[in-house]
């Protein structure tokens, strides 16, 4: 009988990245990733993607731990195998365009302190949003993979994806990822995707992402192989499916049962699994634990696994948790309306916020964020629709729109960023990258790093589990006392009250004078404050002309109907 050769095809596994943000709410600390790294490391994977996306900014505002040291701990533990992390091009790993100089400086850093293989996206598909980050990856040693954005519109073709590809192909990428952020792709279009990509590019490595939160990643998968695809994404099966990866065992035996060959030994993984099973008695909040095994509506709303975990949190925050039928439902409608944008961080943001807003404001777009505003104006790139011109005009407000390069509009960032940042509360160089990404949440992990260990305030991930451990063991205890419905009613004056749960600030942005003065007057319709919550800014407008006086205080927690300022 004839021995027939078997293709080897490659396994990245997320558990440490997007597994964990999917299905925990980015909860897993470092030292559960130490104490089981050196199996992984074992284990024969052709990268651990380890880094960026969510955690970065986790790591610090919740659960109080420094990014850049979790990196170097688990480079030291994973020697044989390259570190990949998620990098949102111009975007990096926040929510709005950086400039050229905090890109460079951050790919840099990132490659010194181990990283290997950068995974690089633009929300919208915009290659101009790509350009500078595959130049600095290439520049610094690292691996650069291109990546197409997959969602379904009228304006999403074969056509142009391949030709995506190969625009970014033009920039130097060593390999192509096709992210499948929401598990939309069905097996014949992964199939068609990928013969035209290998036609197009027979040289260039194609490697696929998906979630499970349709049911439908695994067989695309085998599909997507079968096409020419050399690597796919997946997490250790305790980590995987529901919005997380198809499981890393079960692949193993699809494609190992058609012939490929996979280079996993089934019981190095079985030890890690069982690693993962205790750890997620400890980790996994309550609001994951509910979640449907599929979601089949997520073919309608394409909601990405890693939003979904958030979404259900943020309405939690917002105690609106039953309105998100209501919300799923606006998403499709929101997102035709902003011109068909892949949902992926930060556009997922953005709209998802945006149909929050609309859902519980009663009136669509009568509350707009002022990163929808920007998105609108062409802040965050070309929209791969137009967006209807009345509405565009509506979300913009006073915003000029834009048709360059965004980050072509950006001075330099670096110098000022270092210049801000108070001398005693910087340890390293990467101290004033994480403040030029998240300056609040950075300052605010700072100080809570040079406070006497005595006297820190508590790790939020340790309160939040402590409550949900209090609640799981007391599930009759009474609820938190809320704001009564007419503490506004009580103030002299108009009160402004804030709209949503979230957090307080004067200011739009730190080292900016306030938006209003204590005692200035100001007109109706003005902007006075911010209210940030879901991760993203939602000014607060003066409901009346006056003399205002502020009550709440600058960078503190406020509930939804709370009374932030007077206007008499």
């Amino acid at each position: 009988m004839k021995e027939i050769t078997r293709k080897k095809i490659r396994i990245t596994d997320t558990t440490l990245r997007d597994a964990h943000q999917s299905l925990w709410a980015t909860r897993m600390r470092t030292d559960d990733i130490l104490k089981i790294a050196s199996e992984i490391d074992d284990a024969g994977f052709y990268s651990l993607e380890c880094w960026g996306g969510a955690t970065f900014d986790v790591c610090m505002r919740f659960l109080r731990e420094n990014p850049w040291e979790r990196l170097r701990r688990i480079k030291k533990a994973c020697p044989k195998t390259p570190l990949q992390m998620l990098l949102r091009g111009q975007n990096i790993l926040g929510y709005r365009h950086y400039p050229d100089d905090i890109v460079e400086r951050f790919v840099a850093l990132a490659c010194e302190n181990g990283m290997d293989i950068f995974r690089v996206f633009d929300a919208l598909n915009d290659p101009r949003n790509l350009e500078v980050a595959i130049a600095s990856v290439k520049k610094y040693g690292g691996h650069a993979q291109g990546t197409i954005c997959y969602t379904t519109s009228p304006v999403h073709t074969v056509e142009n994806y391949v030709k995506l590809a190969k625009e970014q192909e033009a920039m130097g990428i060593d390999s192509l990822a096709i992210k499948d952020m929401a598990g939309i792709l069905t097996p014949g279009a992964a199939r068609e995707l990928v013969a035209a990509l290998v036609k197009a590019m027979p040289e260039m490595p194609i490697q696929i992402h998906s979630h499970m939160t349709s049911g439908m990643a695994s067989a695309m998968y085998m599909a997507g192989a079968e096409a020419g695809a050399g690597c796919v994404d997946c997490a250790i099966s305790t980590m995987s499916s529901f919005s997380s990866q198809p499981p890393t065992e079960s692949i193993v035996s699809i494609l190992e049962s058609e012939g490929f060959d996979t280079g996993l030994d089934q019981v190095k993984l079985a030890k890690i699994n069982n690693y993962f099973k205790e750890l997620k008695k400890k980790r996994q909040p309550a609001s994951s634990s509910k979640v449907e095994a599929v979601d089949a509506g997520v073919l309608v709303h394409a909601i990405p696994g890693g939003m979904i975990s958030n979404l259900r949190s943020q309405l939690a925050q917002q105690d609106a948790l039953d309105r998100l039928d209501e919300v799923l439902a606006e998403l499709p409608n929101a997102r035709a309306d902003l011109g068909y944008p892949p949902l992926v961080t930060p556009t997922s943001q953005i709209v998802g916020v945006q149909s929050v807003l609309n859902v519980l404001s009663g009136k669509r777009y009568s509350m707009v964020t002022d990163e929808t505003k920007k998105y609108a104006a062409g802040y965050y790139g070309r929209t791969p629709a137009p967006i209807d011109p009345k509405l565009r005009k509506k979300l913009c407000g006073g915003l000029k729109a834009i048709d360059c390069r965004p980050a072509d509009l950006l001075k330099p960032g670096l110098a000022a960023a270092a210049e801000e940042l108070p001398a005693n509360t910087i340890q390293a160089e990467e101290d004033i990258l994480s403040y030029a990404l998240f300056p609040e949440v950075a300052l605010g992990y700072f100080k809570w790093r040079n406070a006497d260990p005595a006297k820190r305030e508590p790790i939020p991930a340790d309160v939040e589990e402590a409550a949900q451990a209090s609640a799981a063991s007391a599930p009759q205890a009474a609820a938190a006392a809320k704001p009564s419905a007419g503490a506004a009613n009580a103030v002299e004056g108009t009160p402004v009250t804030a709209p949503l749960n979230g957090t307080f600030y004067r200011s739009d942005a730190p080292g900016k004078p306030d938006m209003a003065a204590d005692g200035a007057t100001v007109k109706a319709g003005d902007a006075v404050c911010v209210v940030e919550a879901m991760k993203l800014f939602n000014p607060i407008k003066a409901p009346a002309g006056g003399k205002i006086t502020f009550v709440a205080e600058h960078g503190k927690a406020v509930t939804k109907g709370q009374v932030v300022a007077v206007i008499a």
